[in-house]
């Protein structure tokens, strides 16, 4: 036990929480522009603060909903600004933000969390494992010419940066469809408001006409090197809900005047980028890793929700929780249902490692591989991969 105080933030004390979390990143405090623009950020209720006479660490969340494996959505806390100062580091700050985020999380019913992990080394201790990946890369327009049997898409409109955020929220509801994704709260948009508005360089909004609506869109700014460097269109977020909707985004991007490159950070490991191209190495990957870090608050509840093999053979998952008691145990996993047992367990993990599998991301023989999971025999393993497999790779593409 310590003699520190943690409770939910009054609105006063807000700025204050942003303040801290941005020195824990090495950045300065917001102006008071700035701030003004962050705050609408902040779901009410959901900012923590832990004190020591005065505030010493911070964590918040945002209410959501996760897309899993079969199409179903659970309820989501997505975990953002935490940070404890750097003079009170170590001496179970994060612990106790941490528990109280999850007695929080479990009186509201969420079933789990997510979060953007800035060290890999910090929250695997609290049952949060690597749930999605991302690999980023850059095109080179001179270099890619589109295979003549790509899609030919839709109309492609430019929109002003007002209607577009107004008219957005609508066409990526309808996109939510992929593992990992996740319903994008009023809060969120906000935040995207704020940041596109930063910097000199205009904004550009682009949505696809398909035959009924809209069906995908890329938000993109050009950024041009003084003294003749290169001129880049960074992609700052996209999405497509179809193939023709993603050919026709392409078709357009590509067809942009004065631009050398084309970046796009954290998208799906398996978007087919590459395939568009005569020459596949005018698409360079520049970054791949970690993207969303995924916490199990109520086990049972996720297994439930999740779409699982209607082939797939029934199997006995035993769950060690050490931070959250109530999801330890064994459990009968079946095509049709999700029940707690006293049968002999075939396949033994942890929450965290529960939660690499959860979305399809990992198989549990690559897990077992690595001693993450244990697993009684082959056959178990072949069982296990099947069960837990996903038709599409997970991804999140929602930086929060």
């Amino acid at each position: 036990m310590t003699d520190h105080q943690t409770r939910v933030l009054r609105e006063d004390e807000l700025r204050a929480a942003n303040t801290l979390f941005r020195a824990a990143l090495h950045v300065k405090a917001s102006s008071d522009e700035e701030w003004e623009r962050t705050r609408g950020g902040y779901q009410p209720g959901r900012a923590l603060g832990v004190f020591d006479d005065e505030l010493i660490g911070t964590a918040r969340s945002t209410d959501s909903e996760l897309t899993v494996p079969g199409g179903g959505q659970v309820p989501l806390a997505a975990v953002t600004g935490v940070g404890v100062r750097a003079d009170r580091t170590r001496r179970g700050v994060l612990t106790e933000l941490m528990r109280t985020q999850f007695a929080d999380f479990a009186d509201r019913g969420v079933v789990a969390a997510n979060l953007f992990a800035s060290e890999g080394a910090i929250y695997g201790r609290f049952g949060y494992g690597v749930a999605t990946l991302s690999r980023s890369y850059t095109v080179t327009p001179r270099l890619a010419r589109l295979r003549p049997e790509v899609f030919a898409g839709g109309e492609v409109e430019l929109i002003g940066l007002e209607p577009g955020l107004d008219q957005l929220p609508e066409h990526y509801a309808r996109m939510t469809k992929r593992p990992g994704m996740m319903a994008r709260a009023s809060y969120w948009w906000t935040v995207l408001s704020m940041t596109l508005r930063r910097g000199e360089e205009p904004v550009t909004i682009a949505v696809h006409h398909g035959p009924h609506e809209v069906d995908g869109f890329a938000i993109y700014r050009v950024k041009r090197t003084p003294g003749g460097g290169p001129s880049v269109l960074q992609i700052e977020d996209m999405h497509a809900g179809n193939a023709d909707a993603f050919a026709g985004l392409w078709r357009f991007l590509l067809g942009v005047d004065l631009i050398d490159e084309i970046q796009a950070d954290s998208r799906p490991l398996d978007e087919p980028i590459e395939l568009l191209f005569t020459d596949p190495r005018a698409c360079r990957v520049t970054e791949s890793g970690d993207e969303t870090w995924l916490r199990l608050l109520d086990v049972p509840a996720a297994l439930a929700a999740r779409g699982h093999a209607e082939d797939g053979d029934p199997l006995v998952v035993e769950v060690a929780d050490p931070v959250l008691g109530h999801n330890s145990g064994r459990y009968l996993v079946t095509p049709d249902e999700v029940r707690r047992t006293d049968e002999q367990a075939a396949l033994r993990l942890g929450v965290d490692a529960l939660a690499m599998v959860y979305l399809g991301g990992w198989r549990p023989s690559v897990l077992a591989q690595a001693g993450r999971v244990q697993v009684a025999g082959e056959r178990t393993a072949y069982a296990a991969d099947r069960l837990f497999g996903a038709r599409t790779t997970p991804w999140c593409g929602t930086f929060f």
